[in-house]
């Protein structure tokens, strides 16, 4: 016979305890193992279709590593050096961009930055802490990064946890399966099909999109000879997993830059303005619908509110486990209705 409801409550909620304070005190040292899981479950599939071709699990996994080697070491050679330049030289060129900007306003609309005006003063107010505080915030930021998430961590430990990981992930996901409780085994792997498949179709569709437009923003806008197109690039495809976020924020900033740079060469400008419409058209009608499609169940603000409050709490490591997190507790909650809606409590009795 099952346990009640009350004591099952109670040791779920003892477990959920656990690993929050877990998580809590031991965060940072978890960040490695979380990476590491996140790569292998990101790249499962790939070893999944490898075996039905013929490989083994083991020369699948070495496959997969030296093709991730060889992207990894383009990348440290070809993209990465140049990333850094840019994001510094956009760094430095800030202070200049606003007062062109400010110049640009006093000349077209003079009306706008009379002398003591909010606007004017806003403006300078601004200009002045990123000349001042520029520098010194993005190497407090990657001074910061360095101390919290060493190195050689994580390119020495995450790549041989995703290995391992990769290598076993069929064999623990059946370790787990046999340590379910018997009586609720099938409705756990029933949720546990439906967390899957919403991640799957979040976090891999999501992530080939963002991969995918990174790369198209960042190659159009450095043809058309835009300045720190690779970091706008970059930006753009990071965070377009939020819908809209990532045109609008990298739209804006491309053509701000495009706009001081190209002043008064409409067609350059209006270049900039078409990357970022002809991304979004080729997003919303062909990479969101065939990669991530309709049935993933995780609505932008939901998502939002998840990474806000995970990070809050947790640092880096809350950002990590907050989508998985997040598509866990939307299908729970997609099951508890369901539930409820076959219950009496919501059907009734059926007599007046």
């Amino acid at each position: 016979m099952a346990l009640p409801i009350r004591e099952q409550l109670k040791y779920w909620g003892i477990a959920t305890a656990v690993f929050i304070v877990v998580l809590w005190f031991v965060g940072d040292v978890l960040l490695p193992f979380l990476l590491g899981g996140a790569i292998a479950y990101f790249l499962d599939p790939v070893a999944d279709r490898l075996e039905r071709l013929g490989l083994s699990r083991t020369l699948a996994t070495a496959v997969i590593t030296l093709f991730a080697i060889l992207i990894f070491v383009l990348m440290a050679l070809l993209v990465v050096p140049t990333l850094i330049n840019q994001a510094a030289s956009l760094v430095e060129t800030a202070p200049q961009l606003f007062k062109d900007f400010t110049a640009f306003l006093t000349d077209r609309f003079p009306t706008l930055l009379v002398e003591g005006s909010t606007l004017r003063n806003s403006l300078t107010s601004i200009g002045t802490t990123i000349q001042d505080r520029g520098g010194q915030l993005l190497e407090t930021a990657l001074s910061s990064f360095a101390s919290i998430i060493n190195v050689v961590i994580l390119f020495v430990i995450v790549p041989v946890v995703a290995v391992y990981l990769l290598l076993d992930w069929d064999r623990m996901v059946a370790s787990v399966d046999r340590l379910l409780p018997r009586d609720h085994a099938p409705t756990v792997r029933r949720l546990a099909r439906d967390i899957d498949r919403t991640l799957s179709s979040f976090v891999r569709g999501m992530g080939t999109v963002c991969l995918i437009l990174g790369t198209y923003y960042a190659i159009a806008l450095m043809l058309v000879g835009l300045q720190f197109g690779l970091v706008v690039g970059f930006i753009a495809g990071l965070v377009t997993f939020i819908p809209y976020l990532g045109a609008l924020l990298g739209g804006a900033l491309a053509i701000g830059l495009a706009l001081f740079q190209f002043w008064g060469d409409w067609v350059s400008i209006g270049l900039v303005a078409g990357i970022f419409v002809l991304g979004q058209v080729i997003e919303g009608n062909v990479l969101t619908p065939k990669l991530v499609g309709d049935s993933v169940g995780l609505h932008p603000v939901w998502l939002i509110l998840a990474l806000s409050v995970f990070g809050t709490l947790f640092g880096f490591v809350g950002m990590l486990v907050a989508v998985p997190v997040a598509a866990a507790l939307g299908v729970i909650a997609r099951f508890g209705v369901e539930q409820y809606k076959e219950s009496l409590l919501y059907r009734g009795t059926g007599r007046t």
